[in-house]
């Protein structure tokens, strides 16, 4: 098959989309003939190298792919050959005490495919049938592809680890990149009030598309002093930060006293100053959240499949132009996510 892959860590030039031998379904596993790929954040981090994780070389990227089961494992009752799935790629061995709980996120060998093991920017891709979930006839394949990781990371983060409830305030921070315009939708789903920031007016025209109240370009104002501003002085319930150093200070001040700062991610550094006075004084929650339970993803993803609410997706590119691809993730071009297609489905 082919499938794209990296020998070794580096910029983009270390991206090749060539031959990869064919995969085989373990007991438990399902091979995919993979029709759709989308792009995250994620790929990039791991591309360039992360600490404390040693990849098998070559590594194949990727963690959201959808399409048709080709093979299953011996083990695999819950789906046949011929069946439309999407990958979910959070995994876990389970056994630990979090995951008989039912929260296999907090295990303590929780992993994700395409960062910590192989991933699915291929042709085709074994999966374990626990890592799948059905898709619809009538949902397309860029949808399928584009859906599952930040839809599932940003529903847990804002309905379970934020506790989000309608008529509350919420500031999603880069309302553009993938978690930041799927936390705009399930926001606004709740019967929040939504305020997104952006770095353009067609960017923020977007978000006021898919439900956000109120729009901040962050590259013209402070968005702290604009979210003072908007609220005549209170600020929001909750923060939406995966952004990290850059702007995790601000993030502080746009909560109102006992508000909540949840986050997922820090695309400009893990290690940013904080206010400690600021937290204790104004008795701010600083709630981290990774991924979802199966049961979260699927729970999102049905309002998805049944359109009501929908990846954006900024550009779809052949496998091939991997590189392309990395790039427009990186140079952060455009709104929503990048969908990559094998060659041979084009």
């Amino acid at each position: 098959m082919q499938a794209v892959q990296f020998d070794s860590h580096g910029d983009r030039d270390v991206l090749e989309y060539g031959e990869f031998p064919d995969p085989e379904p373990g007991r438990d596993e399902v091979v995919i003939d993979v029709k759709a790929a989308a792009l995250n954040h994620l790929d990039i981090w791991t591309r360039r190298g992360l600490p404390d994780i040693d990849l098998e070389m070559p590594h194949i990227p990727g963690s959201d792919a959808a399409g048709v089961v080709d093979e299953v494992g011996d083990g695999v009752s819950r789906f046949e050959p011929g069946d439309r799935v999407a990958v979910l790629a959070g995994k876990s061995g389970g056994g630990d005490e979090f995951s008989r709980k039912g929260d296999q996120t907090l295990a303590p060998d929780f992993h994700i495919i395409g960062e910590h093991v192989r991933g699915v920017h291929s042709e085709y891709a074994a999966v374990p049938a626990e890592n799948l979930t059905p898709v619809p006839e009538g949902v397309d394949w860029e949808t399928a592809a584009a859906s599952p990781l930040v839809f599932q990371t940003a529903w847990r983060m804002l309905r379970d680890r934020g506790d989000l409830k309608a008529g509350e305030s919420v500031l999603v921070l880069g309302a553009s990149g993938g978690v930041g315009h799927a936390a705009v939708q399930i926001a606004d789903h709740a019967g929040a009030e939504v305020f997104a920031t952006a770095s353009s007016q067609e960017k923020l025209d977007y978000a006021k598309e898919l439900g956000a109240d109120h729009t901040i370009n962050y590259e013209e104002t402070d968005f702290a002093s604009e979210i003072r501003d908007l609220t005549d002085g209170r600020g929001v319930d909750m923060v939406v930060d995966h952004i990290g150093a850059q702007t995790w200070q601000d993030s502080l001040k746009s909560l109102v006293k006992g508000g909540r700062v949840v986050t997922c991610g820090a695309t400009t550094g893990g290690n940013p100053e904080t206010d400690i006075n600021r937290i204790f004084w104004n008795q701010l929650q600083v709630i981290g959240s990774t991924m979802a339970t199966p049961g979260q993803a699927d729970e999102v993803l049905d309002l998805v499949w049944q359109g009501e609410m929908e990846p954006r997706v900024r550009e779809t590119l052949p496998m091939s132009e991997i590189a392309r691809a990395h790039e427009i993730i990186e140079d952060r071009e455009g709104f929503g996510k990048v969908v990559v297609v094998p060659d041979s489905e084009l």
